[in-house]
C-alpha cells in the first residue's frame, strides 16, 4: 500500500487536456522504430501555427509521458506530415518542436510539401535554416511515404502514412482516460484502506460489552463497504483489460501494438497492486477483527465474572455466618438441614463459576491477548469454589460430631435416669432375703451390661475426640453428665456391695432338741439378727 501511495503521479492526465487531444494535431499511434523508439506523428493540421503554446506543450508532454521509461530512453521518432502545406508550415513546425519538445529525440522525418514550388523552397530552406532549428538530431526530408517506409516498417505506420497499423484516435483517448481513471481508483482505494487501517490501529478498545459490540459492528460495516469498493475496482480493471485486448480476441490475425501491450501491462500491474493491497488489508483486518472479537469475549467474561463473584461472595458470607454447632440433637439436626439447603442454594453459582473458569481457560488456550487478566480470575473462581466445598465438608464434619456428641450425652443422661429409677424401684424389704438380694443383683448386672452402649468415654478420650467442637457450654454440659454418670456408677457399686453381702450371708444351722417335758411352751426361740 505504501509503495502504491508513494508512486509518482503524472502531472497530466487525458481528462485534463481532453479537448486539445481531440484536435489531433499530435498523436502517439503506438508504432515503434526498428530499435523500439516510440513514434509521435504530427498529422496535417491547417491551424498548427494557431495552437497556443501551452496547449502544444501540454499535449506533447503528455504524449511523451505515456511510453515506458525503457522505450522513452531510446529516444522518440517524430514524423511531421506537411505534404499539403507550405514550407512556412514546415519551418513553423520544426521551430516549435525544437523549442518545446520535452523528450529525448532520435530522428525527425518531414514529409515535405508535394507541390513542386513548395518542395523546392523546402529543399533550400532546410539547408539554410537547419542550424536555426537547434536540433541535435538528424532532420530527414522525405518526398513521399514510400521513402518513409525505407526507414520505418509499414506495420508500425498508420494508414494515413501508407502503413497497416490500426489506430482510432477516439478509441485511443477512451482507453487512456479509462486506464488513468482505473489508476486513480486504485490509488483512492489504497488511500481509503490505509486511512481505515490507521483508524483501526489507533482505536482504543472499549471497557464494556455494549460499546465493544457497537465498535465491532461499525468496523465490520466499514470493512464490508471497502470490500465492495475493492470488488468494483477489480471489476473495472478486468473490464478495461478486456476492452484493450478486444482486437486480438475478435481476430486471431490481429496483434496489439507495443503501446497497447504497454497498456495491458499497466492494467495488469494495477490489478496486481490492487490484489496485493487487498491481501494486505485482509491480513490486517483478520488480526484486528480477531482482537475485537477477543475484546468482546473478554468484556463478556469480565461481566460474568463480576456477577458470579458477587454471588460467590454472598454465598461465602452466608457460610461464614453459619457458625452455630447446636446445643441439642434437635438443634443440630435443624442445622444440618439448613446446611443442606445452603449447599443446594450454592450449587447454581458454583456451577456457573466452574463453567466460567473453564471458558476462561479455553480463551487462554485459544491464544487470547488478555491472558494476564483472564488467568488470575480463573484461579480465583476455582479457589472460591474449593473454599466453599472444603468449608461445607468441615461444617458437615463439625455438625456430625456435634450430633454424635449430643446423642451420646442424651443416651448417657437417659442411662443415668434409668439407673436411678432402677435403684429406686428395688424395695428394701424384698432385698432382705437371700432370694430378693440375688434377684436385685441380677437386675443390676443386666442393667450394667448396657453401660458400654450408653456411657461416654473417659474424660481424656472424650476431650480428644470432640476437642474441635467443645464450646464452654457444651463442655459444661458434658462435665455435668460425666459427673452424673460417675455418681450413678458409684450408687450401683454401693448397692452391689450391699446386695452381695445379703446374698452371701447364710442362716446358722439349728440342732434339733427334743423338748423337755418341763420345758415351757412359751420359751422364747433364738433371735436372728437382721443386717442393717
Amino acid at each position: 500500500t505504501d509503495e502504491i501511495m508513494q508512486q509518482e503521479i503524472r502531472p497530466l492526465v487525458a481528462v485534463d487536456i481532453i479537448e486539445q487531444l481531440h484536435r489531433q494535431f499530435a498523436i502517439l499511434s503506438g508504432g515503434r522504430g526498428k530499435d523500439g523508439a516510440p513514434i509521435i506523428t504530427f498529422p496535417e493540421f491547417s491551424g498548427f501555427s494557431d495552437i497556443p503554446d501551452e496547449d502544444f506543450l501540454n499535449v506533447v508532454t503528455y504524449l511523451t509521458s505515456i511510453p515506458s521509461l525503457e522505450a522513452a530512453s531510446i529516444g522518440f521518432i517524430i514524423i511531421i506530415d506537411r505534404r499539403r502545406d507550405k514550407w512556412s508550415a514546415v519551418k513553423a513546425s520544426l521551430t516549435r518542436i525544437a523549442g518545446a519538445f520535452p523528450g529525448n529525440l532520435q530522428l525527425v522525418f518531414v514529409l515535405r510539401p508535394s507541390r513542386f514550388i513548395q518542395r523546392a523552397i523546402a529543399d533550400i530552406g532546410i539547408k539554410l535554416y537547419r542550424d536555426d532549428f537547434k536540433m541535435k538530431v538528424p532532420i530527414i526530408m522525405l518526398n513521399s511515404v514510400s521513402d518513409l517506409h525505407g526507414y520505418i516498417d509499414k506495420s508500425q505506420l498508420t494508414r494515413e502514412l501508407g502503413g497497416t497499423l490500426e489506430y482510432g484516435h477516439s478509441q485511443w483517448i477512451h482507453h487512456r482516460t479509462a486506464i488513468e481513471n482505473f489508476a486513480m481508483t486504485v490509488k483512492t482505494t489504497a488511500q481509503m484502506l490505509q486511512t481505515f487501517g490507521t483508524d483501526l490501529a489507533e482505536t482504543e478498545l472499549p471497557n464494556d460489552v455494549q460499546c465493544t459490540e457497537d465498535l465491532l459492528s461499525a468496523h465490520t460495516d466499514h470493512h464490508s463497504k471497502l470490500k465492495d469498493e475493492l470488488k468494483l475496482a477489480v471489476k473495472q480493471g478486468a473490464t478495461l483489460l478486456t476492452c484493450i485486448r478486444e482486437p486480438v480476441t475478435r481476430s486471431a490475425n490481429s496483434k496489439l501494438s507495443p503501446d497497447e501491450l504497454e497498456n495491458v501491462a499497466t492494467v495488469e500491474r494495477l490489478l496486481a497492486q490492487l490484489d496485493e493491497t487487498e491481501k494486505a488489508f485482509d491480513q490486517f483486518w483478520t488480526k484486528h477483527h480477531l482482537k475485537l472479537e477477543q475484546c468482546l469475549q473478554l468484556r463478556h467474561f469480565e461481566h460474568d465474572f463480576r456477577e458470579v463473584k458477587l454471588a460467590l461472595d454472598n454465598l461465602m458470607e452466608a457460610q461464614a455466618a453459619f457458625a452455630d454447632i447446636g446445643d441439642s440433637v434437635t438443634r443440630v439436626e435443624q442445622l444440618l438441614r439448613e446446611q443442606k439447603q445452603l449447599e443446594e442454594k450454592g450449587q447454581e453459582p458454583l456451577d456457573k463459576a466452574q463453567s466460567l473458569a473453564l471458558h476462561g481457560e479455553q480463551l487462554i488456550q485459544n491464544n487470547h491477548y488478555a491472558v494476564d487478566s483472564i488467568r488470575p480470575k480463573c484461579v480465583e473462581l476455582r479457589r472460591i469454589c474449593d473454599d466453599f466445598t472444603n468449608e461445607t465438608k468441615k461444617k458437615y464434619d463439625v455438625l456430625g460430631k456435634s450430633l454424635e456428641l449430643h446423642k451420646q450425652l442424651d443416651k448417657a443422661s437417659q442411662w443415668c435416669e434409668a439407673g436411678i429409677y432402677l435403684l429406686a424401684s428395688q424395695a428394701v424389704d424384698k432385698c432382705q432375703s437371700q432370694e430378693g438380694a440375688e434377684t436385685a443383683l441380677v437386675e443390676i448386672e443386666k442393667f450394667l451390661v448396657t453401660a458400654k452402649e450408653y456411657q461416654l468415654s473417659n474424660l481424656k478420650e472424650f476431650y480428644n475426640q470432640f476437642d474441635t467442637i467443645l464450646t464452654p457450654e457444651i463442655k459444661a454440659n458434658a462435665q455435668r453428665i460425666l459427673q452424673k454418670l460417675e455418681d450413678v456408677q458409684e450408687m450401683f457399686d454401693k448397692r452391689q456391695v450391699s446386695l452381695k453381702k445379703l446374698a452371701a450371708k447364710q442362716t446358722r444351722p439349728v440342732q434339733p432338741v427334743a423338748p423337755h417335758p418341763e420345758s415351757s411352751p412359751k420359751r422364747a426361740s433364738p433371735k436372728i439378727t437382721r443386717p442393717a
